[in-house]
């Protein structure tokens, strides 16, 4: 028998376009329908010298696959309705001016690459990946490294895993504070740069140190994975976009030259869903967006994300967010804890997301 389950999903905190994140009088309540559970089949088996056929059960092997389906359904619900919250806000943009000047010199010096790492946030490996990166790097080798692997959960891991696995693209799973994944990294660099000095050798030209340009947006961790993979403070690196002003290179052993480089981003970032999970994220600017009408959209995120809920919410704040929109919610925080500085109650819940306070987890899921 198939059961369903309602959830309530604000549809009017973000639709008044006179006033920002206004009213929350009117509720939408969305129906999902759950999958049947079928009932467990019989296989006939023949195993090879025995005589007679073994049944074997398989315990509905169908009910997976809905489920996979059900929760990429509702994950693209979930990006349809934060499109819908983001229509009547301020666009979020940043593209200072060392970025422009620094994207400038980058594609010079990619002409000069052999291997391309391309760092992503593991939370946002979507958001975090650069619309033109392929036409910038070509047919050049490349790496992508999901950091902060430590702030998401082992099933979005594995679920990563497979997706890029599916695609046939080398990935690293890295945390640049710990250095976890960059020994791998450092391997799988070196391994590239024995290739293409192969491939010099045999056209009769002399080996030379491999260069591998480290890539990506804005505050993913590029200058701590350098250090890292050097093991002592060669790049400056701060938890905030922006640190990294010009480009460096760097010698790692004697087969591989890494350059560390700016946070790069497109000129105009025309995808608001992307850019309001690069904000929750703190991989964008903080001028570039309003932190109230961000916290907000993230308070109804995560009630609907499963492993996240109303109850990880209500257990940081003992507040029951159920029945309030992002915004309401967030305001009656800076009522209770604040002196009603909304401001700094909208910081907050950023804040508590980007240390985990709610648990690690992911805010994207592959595409299939």
């Amino acid at each position: 028998m198939a059961a369903t389950a309602t959830l309530l999903s604000p549809t009017s905190c973000f639709s008044n376009p006179h006033h920002t994140l206004g009213g929350c009088r009117n509720f939408k309540a969305k129906t999902f329908r759950l999958p049947a559970l079928s009932p467990p089949t019989i296989q006939i088996t023949q195993i090879a010298g025995e005589k007679s056929p073994r049944l074997q059960q398989r315990d509905n092997l169908e009910f997976p696959s809905d489920v996979d389906y059900q929760i990429e359904r509702d994950w693209a619900d979930l990006n349809a309705d934060i499109y819908f919250w983001t229509k009547s806000l301020r666009p979020v943009q940043w593209y200072p001016g060392h970025i422009a000047k620094s994207e400038r010199e980058l594609k010079e010096q990619l002409k000069l690459m052999d291997v391309v790492i391309e760092v992503r946030d593991a939370r946002i490996p979507l958001a975090t990946s650069h619309p033109q990166m392929d036409s910038l790097i070509g047919n050049r080798r490349k790496i992508i490294v999901l950091n902060r692997e430590d702030m998401i959960s082992t099933a979005d891991r594995n679920a990563w895993a497979m997706y890029f696995a599916r695609q046939g693209t080398k990935v690293v799973f890295a945390n640049g504070q710990l250095g976890m994944g960059t020994m791998k990294l450092g391997r799988l660099a070196k391994s590239l740069a024995i290739g293409v000095n192969a491939k010099r050798r045999s056209k009769g030209l002399l080996s030379c140190p491999v260069r591998a340009g480290i890539v990506g947006y804005p505050n993913v961790g590029k200058s701590s994975l350098i250090n890292r993979l050097l093991k002592r403070r060669m790049c400056p690196a701060a938890p905030r976009p922006g640190v990294t002003r010009e480009l460096k290179w760097i010698r790692f052993g004697k087969d591989l030259e890494l350059l560390d480089s700016p946070g790069i981003l497109p000129m105009r970032i025309s995808d608001q869903v992307s850019a309001i999970k690069l904000a929750i994220c703190d991989d964008i600017g903080e001028r570039s967006y309003d932190v109230s009408d961000v916290a907000a959209i993230l308070i109804q995120m995560l009630k609907r994300i499963p492993s996240v809920g109303s109850s990880a919410i209500y257990s940081r704040y003992k507040m029951d967010p159920d029945g309030l929109c992002g915004k309401t919610f967030v305001d009656k925080i800076a009522l209770q804890l604040f002196n009603g500085d909304v401001h700094q109650a909208a910081f907050r819940v950023l804040t508590d997301f980007r240390k985990g306070k709610f648990g690690w987890v992911s805010l994207e899921r592959p595409p299939r």
